[in-house]
C-alpha cells in the first residue's frame, strides 16, 4: 500500500468516529509524508493545525494506522504550506466524504435526503436541553439522552408513549437533531405513519416497491411519530415490519411514539408489538403543577418576555389537561403582551382561558363581570394599582421611597392626571399632602419612561385596561 492509499484508508476509518465535518475541517490538504524507521510523518498544511492535531488526533490516528500497518510504532508531525488541493500527495477528501444531500421540498415542512427518502423536518426550538424534566417524564429524558449519544447500541427501540401534548414529539426531534449534530453525515428520517403509508401506496402505484424498500432501509435512524395510525392498515404494517427487521439486523437506531403502549395496541400484528417490546419502552405523563409553573417559566426566559408569578401561577393551576394547551394559552397571553403592550392579569388571562379552553373550568378568578368597574376617583383607581403591584395600600400613601412603593405612587399620579383629569394639588393631597411640584415632576419622569420602558407601558396599560379607564 503506497503512502496515499495508507492514508486514505486511516482517515476512512477516523471518519466513523469523529464524524465528517470534523474529517473535512481538520484533515482537508493534510498527507502521509512518509513512514520511516516505524515513524509515521503527517504533512499538515497550517501551523495552527499542529498543536490540534497533536492534542485531538495523534492517539487514534497512531491506533488506526497500526490496524492497517503493525511496524508503526511513532507518530509525529511536519507543517507543510506547500500541501494544498493540487498537490499529488494530498486526498480529496470532498470526493471520498461528499455531504449527505438534504433539499427542502417547496411548499412542504419536508426534506429530501439521500437516496430520495423524504423526512419531515425537525423543529429547531425543541432540544433535550430545553425540555423541562419532572418524575413523570425523567425516565423517557434518560433514555432519549442516552439514545442520541450512542444511537444503535441501548435501548433499540426506544418507544415512547403517553397522551396528546406532553412531549412525545418534542422528544424524538431532540433525538433526531442531536444524532445529526454529533454526525451530520448520518441520514436521519423523520417521518409518521400516515406519511409512511403514503409513500407505501404511491410505491404499490408505481409498481416499483422496491424503491420504496430501498429507500427506507438505507438510513441509519428512523423516527416515526403515532404509531398507533398503523392499526388496521395490513399491508402498511407488514412493509413496517420488514423494515424495522432490515434496520435492526443492521444496528440502526428506531425511536417509535404512541398514545398507548405496545400491549395495548390490539389492531397490531403480534409480531410488530414484539418487536416494540424487545427494546426500551418508556411512559411521559402530565407533569405535576410545580413543574407545570416551571415549564412556563422557562418559556418565558426563552422569550425574553417577563409575566408576574401570580399570573404563571394561574396558568399552571388550571391548565393541566396537557403540556401543548399549557404552552398555547402562554403563547396567546405574549402575544398580547407584545402587539398590544399590555401586562397580562389574572383578569385577562382568565378570559383567553375561556376563549380556548371551553372544557376547562377555572379556579382561582372568582367573578364573570362582563360589566367591569371603571375607576372614577382616585381611591378607586388607587385599589386597581395596589392590587395589580400586590402591594398594602397604606405604603403607597404613606411616606415610604422604596422603589417597590415609589413606582406604583408614580403611576397612580400619572393616571389620576392623564384619564382621570385631576388637578396635581389633589393629587398630593390624596398621596401624603405632597405638593403639587413633586407630583408634577413624578408625572414628567413617568412620561419619559413610557417612551422607552417596555414593561411599564405594559404595566400601565394593563391597569388602565382593568380600571375601565383606557
Amino acid at each position: 500500500m503506497n503512502l496515499k492509499d495508507l492514508w486514505l484508508a486511516i482517515i476512512t476509518d477516523l471518519e466513523k468516529d469523529i464524524n465528517r465535518a470534523n474529517v473535512i475541517t481538520w484533515f482537508r490538504n493534510t498527507a502521509l509524508l512518509k513512514v520511516e524507521n516505524g515513524e509515521m510523518t503527517v504533512g499538515l498544511p497550517l501551523p495552527m493545525f499542529l498543536s490540534w492535531h497533536a492534542q485531538n488526533y495523534a492517539d487514534v490516528t497512531l491506533k488506526i494506522a497500526q490496524k492497517h500497518q503493525a511496524d508503526i510504532k511513532k507518530i509525529a508531525y511536519e507543517v507543510d504550506i506547500t500541501l494544498n488541493d493540487k498537490d499529488p500527495r494530498v486526498i480529496d477528501l470532498l470526493k471520498h466524504f461528499p455531504m449527505k444531500e438534504s433539499r427542502k421540498l417547496p411548499n412542504k415542512a419536508e426534506v429530501k435526503l439521500a437516496g430520495g427518502v423524504i423526512s419531515k423536518m425537525f423543529n429547531p426550538r425543541y432540544s433535550l436541553d430545553n425540555f423541562t424534566i419532572a418524575p413523570e417524564n425523567r425516565l423517557a429524558h434518560a433514555a432519549a439522552q442516552t439514545v442520541s449519544k450512542h444511537p444503535g447500541e441501548n435501548y433499540n427501540p426506544l418507544f415512547i408513549y403517553g397522551g396528546v401534548g406532553l412531549g412525545k414529539t418534542h422528544l424524538l426531534q431532540s433525538v433526531g437533531r442531536e444524532i445529526l449534530r454529533n454526525d451530520p453525515s448520518k441520514v436521519v428520517v423523520y417521518t409518521t405513519t400516515e406519511s409512511f403509508t403514503n409513500e407505501l401506496i404511491e410505491g404499490i402505484q408505481a409498481r416499483n416497491m422496491n424503491r420504496f424498500r430501498n429507500k427506507y432501509r438505507k438510513i441509519d435512524t428512523l423516527i416515526i411519530d403515532d404509531i398507533q395510525f398503523i392499526a388496521n392498515k395490513d399491508r402498511t404494517q407488514e412493509e413496517f415490519f420488514h423494515t424495522f427487521n432490515t434496520l435492526y439486523d443492521a444496528g440502526k437506531q428506531i425511536l417509535i411514539s404512541s398514545d398507548r403502549p405496545p400491549q395495548e395496541l390490539t389492531l397490531l400484528n403480534d409480531r410488530l408489538t414484539s418487536r416494540f417490546e424487545s427494546g426500551m419502552i418508556v411512559d411521559v405523563k402530565m407533569p405535576d403543577y410545580e413543574t407545570r409553573l416551571a415549564i412556563l417559566k422557562n418559556k418565558c426566559q426563552i422569550t425574553q418576555v417577563f409575566i408576574s408569578d401570580q399570573v404563571l401561577e394561574f396558568i399552571a393551576f388550571n391548565i393541566d389537561s396537557s403540556v401543548r394547551a399549557l404552552i398555547g394559552v402562554l403563547n396567546q397571553v405574549i402575544a398580547q403582551y407584545e402587539l398590544e403592550h399590555v401586562a397580562p392579569t389574572v383578569k385577562s388571562v382568565s378570559e383567553i382561558i375561556k376563549r380556548t379552553q371551553k372544557d376547562i373550568k377555572m379556579i382561582g378568578f372568582i367573578k364573570d363581570d362582563k360589566t367591569p368597574h371603571q375607576a372614577v376617583t382616585i381611591e378607586q383607581l388607587t385599589d386597581f394599582v395596589t392590587d395589580y403591584y400586590t402591594i398594602p395600600k397604606s405604603e403607597v400613601l404613606g411616606e415610604s421611597r422604596a422603589r417597590e412603593y415609589l413606582l406604583p405612587r408614580q403611576v397612580i399620579m400619572y393616571l389620576a392626571k392623564s384619564k382621570l383629569r385631576i388637578s396635581l394639588a389633589k393629587i398630593g393631597q390624596y398621596l401624603g399632602n405632597r405638593n403639587h411640584t413633586t407630583v408634577m415632576n413624578a408625572i414628567s419622569r413617568m412620561q419619559t419612561q413610557l417612551q422607552s420602558n417596555r414593561q411599564l407601558l405594559c404595566d400601565v396599560n394593563a391597569i388602565t385596561r382593568e380600571a375601565g379607564i383606557h
